[in-house]
């Protein structure tokens, strides 16, 4: 048996479209391991990947729904949340996750996040949150830290930052949790059980730049950000959201934040329309089995 035909194969090759490695993100990156992560949660979940859509953003995160081979659809920036919701509409037995990056999600997306979550969309959202705009430049962006350097800060950032916890249970998400990309066992927890959760779930994932975000604040390379993560990161779950604001070399406050239920989008339009309509309404398919 030659030596190529005796390769083991990587257990996360089969989810992946391994013609398009390399991948194009950095090295020391974080985004890599966020793909590693929800591998592992499908392969311990045992999804139907026939039943399972991701969509994704503009951005260096946004590039993950090519990398998966499964359905997947990259949308134009800002706008994979209204086009997940779309889709999940159109297609209530499919899984729909949504993959982007902070600038994309909650700054040119920001209006889509927080209605989404209102309506309690029936959507999977993962916010890969590295502070900074590192596609186009390093640029502020929604999430950055008071005082860290962007090229477009070069004196420091002075405007207040999105705490996204805080963001995503205010305006009505059912699960909202964050870990960092040291936190590896927690995140295949968290995808597991974000699957397993009818309704607008958001998972926020801090991750290391080091080639812009990282370099401009001289904190090191990725692996000097995953030790802060191991050292600083603070493990409290059920925390109060208003209280888990990150700052520039502060402690990272980690965990399940919440965890509650109430009706879908499809299923609160299914009870008002039966209510008023009676006999006359024929309710919506029923979603993706769980």
């Amino acid at each position: 048996m030659s030596k190529e035909t005796n390769k083991e194969m990587n257990p996360v090759e089969p989810y992946l479209r391994m013609d398009r490695m390399p991948h194009i993100w950095c090295s020391g990156c974080g985004i890599g391991i966020v793909v590693n992560c929800f591998v592992r949660a499908l392969q311990k979940s045992k999804v139907d990947i026939n039943k399972l859509a991701v969509v994704s953003g503009i951005g260096c995160t946004g590039r993950i729904a090519g990398y998966f081979k499964v359905d997947s659809f990259h949308t134009t920036h800002g706008r994979p949340i209204p086009f997940a919701t779309g889709l999940k509409t159109a297609r209530p037995d499919m899984n729909v996750w949504v993959f982007s990056g902070e600038g994309d999600l909650v700054s040119i997306g920001g209006n889509h996040f927080i209605h989404a979550a209102r309506r309690n969309a029936d959507l999977k959202v993962i916010c890969v949150n590295n502070f900074t705009y590192a596609m186009t430049g390093g640029q502020v962006g929604p999430t950055a830290p008071l005082h860290s350097i962007a090229t477009t800060a070069p004196y420091g950032t002075y405007d207040q930052p999105f705490n996204l916890p805080f963001l995503a249970e205010s305006s009505g998400a059912v699960y909202v949790a964050r870990w960092t990309t040291f936190h590896v066992r927690q995140l295949v927890k968290s995808m597991q059980e974000i699957k397993n959760k009818p309704g607008f779930s958001f998972l926020e994932v801090i991750a290391p730049c080091p080639t812009i975000y990282q370099r401009r604040n001289r904190l090191g390379d990725g692996l000097a950000g995953m030790r802060y993560y191991k050292e600083r990161s603070k493990v409290v779950n059920g925390a109060d959201t208003r209280n888990v604001d990150i700052k520039l070399g502060g402690d990272i406050i980690v965990g399940k934040f919440i965890d509650r239920d109430r009706p879908t989008q499809l299923e609160a339009m299914d009870q008002e329309l039966s209510h008023k309509l009676g006999d006359k309404y024929v309710p919506y398919p029923t979603g993706v089995e769980r």
